[in-house]
């Protein structure tokens, strides 16, 4: 990939970014993740690919500082699946629904920003415009069939000349 961040662990353990010559942590890597920036870990010695390694330890930090999502009995489950027929559907079943899940919370952070923008008063607001139109054309109707030569939509009457 041509846009893609090469960050290399050395063997003291350490993380470096040349793209921002520093030292990053795991806490960094992980807000690339989330920011969505493509990167590769590579072995500074071996210029192996270890980013899932990496990934896999930033996964390991999130479960232990707060609610886990993976319950010992998912990795349990996970953990039989290695090595049987069911561990390439079970790869492919895991990205699927992961899609499907970050879909869903786009579409539903989309909506809500929507209705931010929008505003929830501003919903009342328009529903009380077409109310006024409503009642405009109704009364307009009533005046109407009182005085048929009378002004029509929402003109008003001419004072007679004396």
């Amino acid at each position: 990939m041509a846009n893609e961040r090469i960050i290399k662990k050395y063997p003291n353990r350490r993380l470096y970014d040349p793209a921002i010559s520093a030292y990053v942590t795991l806490k960094d890597i992980r807000r690339l993740v989330r920011e969505g920036v493509k990167f590769r870990v590579v072995d500074a010695k071996t210029d192996e690919d270890i980013t899932r390694s990496i990934l896999l330890q930033v996964i390991l930090e999130q479960e232990e500082q707060g609610r886990p999502i993976f319950t010992q009995e998912v990795l349990e489950q996970i953990i039989r699946t290695y090595g049987d027929a069911m561990q390439d559907f079970m790869m492919s079943y895991l990205q699927q629904t992961m899609a499907v899940f970050l879909q869903q919370q786009q579409l539903l952070q989309e909506q809500m920003t929507r209705l931010l923008e929008t505003g929830p008063l501003s919903v009342f607001g328009d529903l009380a415009r077409q109310n006024l139109k409503l009642w405009q054309s109704m009364q307009e109707a009533f005046l109407q069939r009182q005085d048929p030569t009378g002004p029509r939509d929402g003109q008003r009457a001419k004072p007679k000349p004396e």
